[in-house]
């Protein structure tokens, strides 16, 4: 299951959502200028979603769309719900246990623990990514495998 070529598909598959998660990790740490670690913790949590997810769909859709291109017939709701089935099959238990508990405990404590902010928020988020990622891919794997 776990091979360079699979490595591959795994790092071009989430690239761009996860560079755009981060972008929205690194600017919404500055939110604690304004509010306790929880709330913030919670508030990067947030944004990380929205740009990681809305890169996700974007990402499927134009690749659903190209592929009815080339066989020259229209996209059709169906395969839209067939889409976001899959997407919610892959992402759905890793993307709750880590909105709620496993992104916020690692963005609000690593900061605590390294006793540096920045420093702290980038590791809890590669700690965080960790999980989500191991959890995602296996649901991945399992998906292309029932095609």
């Amino acid at each position: 299951m776990f091979n360079k070529s699979n490595f591959k598909e795994w790092f071009d598959r989430y690239k761009y959502a996860e560079l755009s998660a981060t972008s929205a990790v690194l600017a919404s740490s500055q939110f604690s200028r304004i509010f306790d670690g929880l709330t913030t913790a919670y508030l990067i949590t947030f944004a990380e979603y929205v740009a990681f997810y809305g890169v996700i769909l974007f990402m499927a859709y134009q690749k659903l769309v190209k592929a009815n291109r080339l066989l020259d017939k229209k996209t059709s709701l169906k395969e839209i719900l067939f889409l976001i089935r899959n997407l919610l099959l892959e992402f759905g238990y890793p993307a709750l246990l880590d909105l709620f508990f496993i992104r916020p405990f690692c963005m609000y404590w690593m900061p605590i623990l390294t006793g540096n902010y920045f420093m702290g928020i980038i590791l809890g988020k590669i700690a965080a990514d960790t999980v989500f990622y191991g959890l995602a891919i296996v649901n991945y794997e399992l998906i292309k495998r029932k095609r």
